[in-house]
């Protein structure tokens, strides 16, 4: 089976270089691994952008806990960067009922635990507005605020 990786949003600055972009307009955050489905709001939110004629970039479970390379790698954007948290709750994600820790994350391959943090809008808003001092967009498919 071929796939054209054109066929998704990009995700890394050799994607971006393969459309031939020159630059990025907006560029989304999300807590979830990247699925390009409509069950996944920074998919959603992330056509609906490009449908508008937009160059859309999205950055899927950015590591926060290291050099914070993901957070750059794609530079500053022409409008501004998104944040979706993803589609489930974090801290339901992350604990029981009991408040135990859970084991794993059904959103993120292999259901590997600890691919985002508690709370990652906060986080991730946090990260960007010490590297970049831009506009934000954070929310979901049901709202969207802006800081």
């Amino acid at each position: 089976m071929d796939y054209n990786i054109q066929q998704w949003l990009p995700t890394t600055k050799k994607e971006v270089e393969q459309r031939g972009w020159k630059s990025i307009d907006v560029i989304l955050f999300t807590g979830d691994a990247y699925v390009d489905h409509p069950s996944f709001g920074g998919a959603v939110i992330g056509r609906l952008l490009e449908s508008l004629g937009l160059n859309v970039a999205i950055v899927p479970q950015p590591n926060w806990q290291d050099d914070l390379r993901d957070f750059k790698k794609l530079g500053k954007p022409n409008l501004f960067f998104g944040i979706s948290p993803g589609c489930m709750d974090s801290m339901v994600n992350h604990y029981t009922a009991a408040k135990r820790r859970r084991s794993d994350d059904a959103c993120t391959p292999g259901n590997r635990s600890g691919a985002r943090p508690d709370m990652p809008t906060i986080v991730y808003t946090k990260i960007l507005k010490e590297l970049f001092i831009h506009k934000i967009f954070f929310g979901s498919l049901h709202y969207l605020f802006f800081t």
